[in-house]
């Protein structure tokens, strides 16, 4: 069979059964008057107990969770919000939504996440919050940042979009900051197509996020008696009816998550110069992203790996790049000043790749791509 002949295996797909169909009909058929919120309570109730927080409210996606975490604490014009150098740009953009200026910081070469002393080093009299992010499944070192955040009264908020399923020291993602947002994305490891969900323990805070996500309106409003202009960030009822035959199978998609990591890790071993995905002890992965990054830094970059995969069929995604070197936010130099001349996630930056890790993927897909990556890297 010819490279052309090769069926192209796509960089992400979802689980999707018939209990999703039956239940998305079923919503669309009676979430509405009385019942129209029955569906979002129900999957809101199980991701609270998932994360195992008091509240949860779901939203059109996880960048609308980051807006209002960032909302609700009052954050705004003059204030900073330190974050990673090395993200997707939504897990810092709506630091400027709320007119405040973000700071990035290096990233960890081994998780990939926030380096706690780099956070510690921005901080200024204007510093008014952090944002973590556990990249790719990853979780950043929660008990240091919460010591950061708490000796200098800061507002800690974890981006675990790509991290439902994952552990840091046996407490799920997402039960770490004083709110904490997950995506639900077509590629997230639970899909209700666009999607999100903001959690917290803090009763006032979610209070605040009620009435910011639902126009400013007072809670239990049924007049539209706004008291402040806001915002309209709600998921529909259809939505959260995929979520909650996704969430029915959480246990099973982490497993097969995973497992797939698990066959690259196999194939993989024996190559020297790359890293794979992080799992420090205290750390449960949910692998989300089966993530490769070459060693050297005169070798093959992320776009030319991606392109010589894509020649053998084989979707993939690069490693996010710096949001420094964005056209989005050069010249900006108060958002760079903390970051060291020679930044270490310049080189996951420069060389990742995400490989594929759809729950289409089965051993055979994975001996296929993993033998393209060796051949590619010449390893």
């Amino acid at each position: 069979m010819t490279t052309e002949d090769l069926p192209r295996i796509p960089v992400a797909a979802p689980s999707i059964t018939a209990r999703e169909g039956d239940l998305a009909r079923e919503a669309a058929l009676n979430a509405w008057g009385p019942g129209h919120y029955a569906y979002n309570a129900r999957f809101e109730a199980m991701m609270a107990g998932h994360v195992g927080v008091a509240h949860a409210a779901s939203l059109p996606h996880a960048t609308s969770g980051l807006h209002l975490a960032l909302a609700a604490a009052g954050i705004g014009p003059g204030d900073e919000v330190i974050g990673p150098d090395v993200t997707w740009i939504a897990s810092m953009a709506p630091v400027s939504y709320v007119g405040a200026t973000p700071v990035f910081v290096d990233i960890l070469p081994d998780t990939w996440c926030l380096d706690p002393a780099a956070v510690e080093a921005a901080i200024t009299p204007r510093t008014r919050a952090i944002i973590g992010v556990d990249l790719y499944g990853s979780m950043c070192d929660w008990t240091r940042l919460r010591d950061i955040a708490d000796r200098h009264d800061l507002v800690l908020i974890e981006d675990a979009a790509e991290a439902l399923g994952s552990t840091f020291q046996g407490r799920a993602a997402g039960a770490f900051g004083d709110m904490a947002v997950f995506s639900f994305h077509g590629s997230k490891t639970i899909t209700t197509g666009e999607g999100g969900m903001i959690v917290t323990d803090d009763a006032a805070l979610f209070a605040r996020i009620q009435k910011l996500r639902d126009h400013g309106r007072p809670p239990g409003d049924r007049f539209f008696q706004n008291d402040e202009v806001a915002f309209k960030y709600k998921m529909s009822g259809v939505q959260a009816a995929l979520g909650i035959a996704q969430m029915e199978r959480l246990d099973d998609l982490i497993a097969q998550k995973r497992q797939i990591f698990q066959w690259y890790a196999e194939r993989l071993a024996g190559l020297e110069g790359i890293a794979l995905n992080a799992e420090p002890q205290s750390v449960r992965n949910s692998y989300w992203m089966v993530t490769v990054v070459p060693r050297n830094p005169e070798g093959p970059d992320k776009f030319a790996i991606q392109a010589a995969l894509s020649e053998q069929a084989i979707d993939s995604r690069p490693f996010f790049s710096r949001l420094t070197t964005l056209q989005a936010y050069r010249g900006r130099t108060e958002c760079a000043r903390f970051l060291p001349d020679c930044p270490r996630g310049d080189l996951m930056a420069r060389n990742g790749v995400n490989l594929p890790s759809g729950y289409n993927m089965t051993e055979a897909l994975v001996d296929r791509v993993s033998g393209a990556l060796t051949r590619i890297l010449g390893l």
